[in-house]
């Protein structure tokens, strides 16, 4: 205990060093430092406590800088309202990209790479860990320009914040990892992409391959049809592996492989805006295509910019950040943090579509957590239903919408029970009754509490496995807050109703809106 200080804020035992990171982040000033816990309700208080303007003019007021890279990105389970029971665990995700680096936030406190591969060599190098070992594999540590981008798609998907405490996670934290590298000295081109995706299929049952995700392009084709990279892409989705691909950002109407592959899901961008206003929404400038029997490209669209992404270990820049942040406060320093895009000397917030390609990818592995039997089709179909359309936007460029990532999980709960497939709006609210529901089937009690009656209880009946319900009478015109709670510990916002409120504990009730 002696190598332990005790926090200022909530008394609880911490490193000095840990008390002293409090001080990365722009809007925490106060000279003793906080333990991460602290640190994280701070942030998210200040975040909700009046909305964002009342956060970007606290933060321009202490840093007069552009507020929005002052602050750095909002954290991705927070901004896709993502279910918090369903984080991948059990499921495993293949990467494709340039290279990889073995990054914390996968390997500890324990390894979720299964295996890396190098699909530009003939015959693919293979190399394969256990969750006890430390990953290594050849150029490791090279802290080569390649390696920068899938260490960045990775952690963007399945990352579990380590180096962050937790705070920039991604969706699917706990699921298992193949890392496969296309990129060699002369680039990424088809043939090792084919290579890759022939890998994968002959290795997903040794690995429990259910999601392949792709953030780059490949060599132009002149016939979109029959081309080798698209024929692998039917192939593994033909298998039950869902196929994610980022769809480019140059905003023309242009696709490569393998975002020109019909069975696979082309991401597009989206630009949130750094808010939690979903009334803010505007497209990013992705690429989009086709519209011919193949259907329109991309099927939808995700956050592409202000996406929480790891600093690249070893590097220059890594060393750098480190540098920035134990001299931050002058004007100077903080206008190159802002440059580099640092959140904290770990983390940068990234733009394009090549990091909204995985936060689908991790939206799906969550979904086959809470619902291994899906299929890829029926994935797609759950996505896209759930998915929020852009007010103003072609849809050949946006395909169905906005990722609701929560909703998405839902919906796929929902699937395993043939009375509630089409209930997709929730609470579902007729002339005289609203109806709350919520799927959980490890639940032995379900409560639900709210503003319309003063926080007061009502119990939740099971009205078949796993499904809990209470209806209500309709109400007065209105805004009302609710929460469930789980077995008299969990407390859990609606994952299936993507409106939210702050609350006064550093998170979030569902909103219920009534206007009949």
């Amino acid at each position: 205990m002696s190598d332990l200080t005790l926090c200022p804020s909530c008394q609880s035992p911490t490193p000095p060093a840990v008390l002293a990171e409090a001080h990365d982040y722009a809007f925490w000033h106060k000279a003793d430092g906080a333990c991460p816990a602290c640190v994280q309700q701070a942030l998210l208080q200040t975040l909700l406590q009046g909305g964002d303007e009342a956060l970007h003019e606290q933060i321009q007021a202490e840093w007069p800088l552009d507020a929005a890279a002052a602050f750095g990105a909002l954290p991705t389970p927070l901004r896709l309202h993502a279910d918090p029971r369903f984080t991948g665990q059990g499921i495993t995700l293949a990467v494709l990209d340039s290279g990889f680096y073995p990054h914390a936030d996968l390997t500890r406190p324990y390894n979720r790479i299964r295996a890396w591969v190098n699909a530009t060599t003939k015959p693919v190098t293979v190399v394969r860990f256990q969750p006890n070992e430390v990953p290594q594999w050849p150029g490791w540590d090279a802290a080569a320009a390649n390696q920068w981008h899938g260490t960045m798609t990775a952690v963007t998907a399945a990352g579990n914040g380590y180096l962050s405490h937790g705070l920039y996670s991604g969706l699917a934290n706990e699921a298992n990892l193949v890392l496969i590298q296309v990129h060699n000295d002369r680039g990424i081109h088809n043939p090792a992409i084919v290579r890759a995706l022939h890998w994968v299929a002959e290795h997903q049952a040794e690995f429990g391959i259910r999601v392949v995700n792709m953030s780059f392009g490949g060599d132009p084709v002149s016939e979109l049809r029959g081309n080798p990279v698209d024929t692998a892409v039917a192939d593994l989705v033909a298998g039950n592996i869902v196929v994610t691909v980022a769809a480019g950002n140059d905003g023309q109407r242009r696709l490569v492989p393998p975002a020109t592959a019909p069975e696979a899901l082309t991401i597009g961008g989206l630009d949130d805006h750094n808010t939690f206003d979903h009334e803010a929404v505007s497209l990013w400038h992705s690429n989009y295509g086709l519209g011919d029997d193949a259907g329109f490209k991309p099927e939808l669209v995700a956050p592409s910019i202000w996406v929480a992404a790891p600093v690249l270990p070893r590097t220059a820049v890594a060393r750098e950040a480190a540098a920035l942040f134990q001299q931050r406060g002058s004007p100077v320093i903080e206008k190159r943090i802002a440059a580099l895009k640092l959140i904290t000397p770990h983390y940068q917030h990234v733009d394009g579509t090549s990091f909204a390609a995985p936060l689908v990818a991790s939206t799906v592995t969550c979904m086959l957590e809470a619902n291994p039997v899906l299929t890829p089709p029926l994935i797609r179909q759950i996505l896209q239903q759930t998915a929020t359309p852009i007010p103003g936007v072609p849809r050949e460029r946006q395909g169905a919408g906005a990722l609701t990532a929560g909703t998405a999980v839902a919906l796929a709960l929902r699937e395993q029970h043939e009375t509630l497939v089409d209930s997709l709006n929730l609470p579902y609210i007729d002339d005289k009754t609203i109806t709350f529901r919520l799927v959980d089937h490890h639940a032995t009690q379900v409560r639900l509490f709210g503003t319309w009656d003063g926080w007061k209880e009502h119990i939740l009946s099971e009205i078949e496995a796993g499904v809990w319900q209470v209806k209500w009478p309709l109400l007065p015109n209105g805004r009302y807050a609710y929460k469930f709670l789980i077995d008299q510990t969990n407390w859990l916002d609606d994952p299936a109703n993507p409106r939210k409120v702050a609350n006064n504990f550093g998170g979030f009730n569902s909103l219920l809106i009534i206007n009949s």
